[in-house]
């Protein structure tokens, strides 16, 4: 029997000799009997290679890809969730690189401090058994406050980062790991949320005689005075955060022979605080970052921008100087702005519309300002004579930052002078490495290769040679004399 016909990708024709057509079914039962057939011959290659994957251990009967793609649903699921938390925590083992804690360069002891001092402060309720949430679980990560508490939170990404090392599942950088044994770590970890602490908890309240934070501030002095990690190196291995300004101010000074990690010294003594054994870390950037939709030299109608707080105390009262400078020129936007209502939304436009954006001194050298800017790809210009960058020890800003001394700032027609004398294709340069670098400032969990978390811990391994060398001096004869 000769069968013509023509195969498409959607149905089967079959078209039979005229004296066999009587002898056949009808097209209609033809065509739903073959359909039956196939349905079942795909069934049943489908099940048999579903089966032989699961014989060679490929998982506990989860199918490859299906459990990546139902990953970012987990998002969903969450309760507003802290800016910047990936919704891949659990990524696919077949392609997730597994951290060697024998590889990484800085192996860290973390003290388990009861969650008053950590999540506690973050409206985390744990379990009587329970330290620590479970990171692996993106519902189970504790968010951090919104607004301007964002900028100081490097003290709640850190935290996030040495716990997810205990979960092998969890994919991120080798630069840091968490262990147990604090007689070979080299350095010691103290999860104090300090900045959300004084943001918090700094005011009285009640009947209080003294506030929650100098309480956790005290409570922690006791502690770690106490700790015989503490003891064995005068508390210079401890790495301790107080990224905002005000933060650990009643015990930094018994505190101050640890390591640090600050937005800047503008409040700290040099005796306590300086760039020999401490990190200034970035603030978290507020505004969203532009990503791949970055405009060119042309297409930004704004030549600088400015919007903040004008009135400033200390160093900061040159905003007002450069705001009677500026504030007529047709280019520039330089007016008082906060976060409230769309302040954040408003900001991100306008230095999204920037060529430059003036970073200047207020009460402290340095604000999350900076890093708005370079995460909008507009040119920073530096106007604050005493501040301190982060990473500026492997990274050097003058290849895409403006920088510009108070005094010169201050003149008349200087500074706009300076700027239009920049031409597109000096710009351009600078704008191109704003693109590449601004991936360093961004803060994240989990954290990704070349972000703000793995930057720190390079910064934290860096630093700690200089006082493993001191300490190591320190013990050659301690351990040579006779007991």
């Amino acid at each position: 029997m000769k069968i013509e016909g023509h195969i498409y990708p959607s149905f089967v024709s079959f078209q039979f000799p005229m004296s066999e057509r009587k002898m056949q079914p009808s097209s209609f039962e033809t065509r739903r009997l073959l359909f039956s057939v196939v349905s079942l011959s795909i069934f049943l290659v489908f099940f048999s290679c579903f089966t032989l994957w699961s014989n060679k251990g490929g998982g506990s009967g989860s199918i490859p890809g299906l459990d990546s793609l139902a990953t970012p649903f987990s998002y969903l699921r969450s309760t507003k969730p802290t800016p910047n938390i990936r919704a891949d925590v659990k990524q696919n083992s077949q392609s997730r690189k597994v951290c060697d804690p024998a590889q990484a360069k800085l192996k860290v002891f973390m003290y388990d401090l009861p969650p008053e001092f950590h999540f506690g402060l973050l409206g985390w309720k744990a379990t009587r058994s329970q330290t620590w949430p479970d990171v692996s679980d993106l519902n189970h990560v504790p968010s951090y406050p919104g607004g301007l508490n964002l900028q100081h939170s490097m003290e709640y990404w850190l935290t996030l980062d040495l716990l997810a090392s205990d979960y092998p599942v969890i994919s991120r950088p080798c630069v840091a790991v968490r262990i147990h044994d604090s007689s070979i770590a080299d350095v010691i970890f103290v999860p104090f949320f300090s900045s959300v602490s004084y943001n918090r908890h700094s005011k009285l309240h009640g009947k209080e005689e003294v506030s929650r934070d100098k309480f956790l501030q005290d409570k922690l002095v006791n502690f770690l005075r106490n700790q015989e990690e503490w003891k064995r190196s005068g508390g210079r291995d401890h790495l301790i955060m107080a990224h905002h300004p005000n933060s650990l101010l009643d015990a930094r000074r018994q505190l101050g022979s640890a390591m640090f990690l600050l937005a800047d010294f503008g409040r700290y003594p040099v005796e306590i605080a300086n760039i020999k054994k401490d990190i200034i870390a970035p603030y978290k950037h507020v505004v969203n970052s532009i990503g791949n939709e970055s405009a060119t030299f042309e297409a930004r109608p704004l030549l600088a921008y400015f919007q903040g707080a004008i009135v400033r105390k200390d160093g900061g009262m040159i905003r007002q100087e450069l705001y009677q400078l500026l504030k007529d020129a047709k280019d520039v936007h330089f007016t008082y702005g906060t976060v409230g209502g769309n302040g954040i939304r408003h900001a991100s436009k306008g230095m999204a519309s920037s060529r430059f954006c003036l970073n200047i001194a207020g009460d402290t050298p340095s604000s999350n300002r900076l890093f708005d800017a370079i995460v909008s790809h507009c040119v920073p210009v530096i106007i604050s004579d005493e501040i301190e960058l982060p990473f500026e020890d492997v990274m050097d800003y003058s290849d895409f930052s403006i920088f510009v001394q108070a005094s010169d700032a201050i003149k008349e027609g200087f500074l706009l002078n300076l700027l239009r004398g920049i031409n597109s294709e000096h710009w351009t340069q600078m704008w191109g490495r704003l693109k590449e670098v601004a991936c360093h400032f961004e803060y994240q969990y989990p954290s990704r290769e070349g972000d703000a978390v793995e930057m720190i811990w390079e910064a934290v391994s860096r630093k700690s040679s200089s006082f493993r060398l001191s300490i190591h001096k320190e013990n050659r004869f301690h351990r040579s004399q006779p007991s």
